[in-house]
């Protein structure tokens, strides 16, 4: 079965039909190819991914696989002493961003090492999560440089 785009302009009970249908078909023993730009909707579908750019394979992987192949991992750790921790985790390799004075996002180092630093420092922590990209995440990173127009806002506010 070839399908493209199957679920664009269906409402959600549409949308969980033919998401349903598909899967059926899978477990039948069908091949199922579905050709979709929704990353949302294959990350809750496909099992499996072929991704082409510019006329080229560029994965042929499972949909685990094919995350975990992102370099936008990252570690979510809330602390109160995350700045005396992100003093602690800092260094060449690693990113660390913060959206308010008690969480850090880390980029580079894994959790494991995280909470280990912690707890050898005596740094309480309140949450330690590893968070993989989404689809969508992990699909840009494999095609930035295999598409001809990038999406992009450009300084006026406008689509570029």
């Amino acid at each position: 079965v070839m399908l493209d785009e199957p679920v664009n302009g269906l409402d959600p009970d549409g949308i969980l039909w033919i998401r349903n249908l598909l899967k059926q078909l899978a477990a039948e023993g069908c091949t199922v190819f579905v050709s979709s730009h929704l990353m949302s909707e294959m990350e809750l579908t496909a099992e499996h991914l072929i991704v082409i750019g510019r006329g080229r394979i560029l994965a042929d992987v499972s949909m685990e696989g094919f995350i975990a192949m992102s370099s936008q991992h990252r570690v979510v750790v809330v602390s109160p002493e995350a700045g005396r921790l992100r003093d602690l985790l800092a260094g060449p390799d690693v990113s660390i961003t913060s959206s308010d004075p008690s969480r850090l996002e880390i980029e580079g180092i894994e959790s494991p090492r995280v909470g280990e630093v912690a707890a050898a420092h005596g740094i309480v922590l309140h949450q330690l999560a590893d968070i993989a990209p989404s689809l969508e995440e992990a699909f840009m990173d494999l095609t930035a440089d295999s598409v001809t127009f990038h999406g992009s806002v450009s300084h006026e506010g406008t689509a570029a």
